[in-house]
């Protein structure tokens, strides 16, 4: 199937619909907030193709669709092909923290980074510095209050995926400047109800930092896209 731009419409706005309310879209909630030029019924009929062909799911008969791990891949290519993601703001961070010689306050000015990256995203990050083997974590406040986390059964499936994170660390190094992973994506069976970004970045004295970005598949990608630029780009200009 060749996805038509007004399916392609639909499908971001069922995305970001879902990513805000963490509820199934239905096509009535599409027509009150959307205009794609198309009757409500037309709306139900696009968003039954969207389903046929595995970009959306309907967790019951009666209920709305979300997005299946192939909806989230076409929503975030789109993304990236277009570059309309805004850049962040309210992320702080002070490039002349990195430079101190002494590795207590570098490694305090990335714990720093690694908080305000977690709290932006509402995300859990897990740092590497390759050089020392020195191992982090920051974040789990800030990912446990996603309502996926209401079942338990998701948290135990966060604590082994963190197992696993930290096991193959090194595996995760992108080829480029960052990778996603998005559900079945993941090597790690644990992971396929989140989502994982994989960046790198090399510091002053050449000391290489791996860094990922992990929360439920329900993440706002194009803020979370436009945050990694913005922490890669600092590091580059350093």
């Amino acid at each position: 199937m060749t996805i038509t731009a007004r399916q392609k419409a639909i499908l971001k706005a069922v995305v970001k619909e879902y990513v805000r309310s963490a509820k199934p879209v239905a096509s009535q909630q599409l027509e009150d907030k959307y205009d794609f030029g198309i009757k409500p019924a037309s709306i139900r009929i696009e968003m039954q193709k969207l389903t046929d062909e595995g970009f959306l799911n309907q967790p019951h008969t009666s209920a709305g669709r979300t997005p299946t791990d192939k909806g989230y891949r076409l929503f975030v290519n789109e993304l990236l092909n277009s570059h309309h993601y805004a850049v962040p703001q309210d992320l702080k961070i002070k490039s002349k923290e990195f430079a101190s010689d002494e590795f207590e306050n570098f490694f305090c000015a990335l714990q720093n980074l690694s908080k305000s990256i977690a709290q932006f995203s509402e995300s859990l990050v897990v740092g590497y510095l390759e050089e020392e083997g020195v191992l982090w974590k920051e974040g789990f406040e800030e990912v446990l209050r996603q309502p996926e986390f209401e079942q338990k059964d998701l948290i135990d499936d966060l604590l082994d995926y963190l197992e696993y994170l930290e096991a193959n660390v090194e595996k995760l190094k992108p080829n480029s400047d960052f990778e996603l992973l998005i559900g079945q994506e993941n090597p790690c069976p644990k992971a396929r109800e989140f989502a994982t970004f994989a960046l790198s970045f090399e510091l002053f004295d050449a000391r290489e930092v791996i860094m990922s970005i992990v929360g439920p598949k329900r993440m706002p990608y194009d803020k979370n896209i436009a945050l990694i630029i913005q922490v890669i780009k600092m590091f580059d200009q350093m």
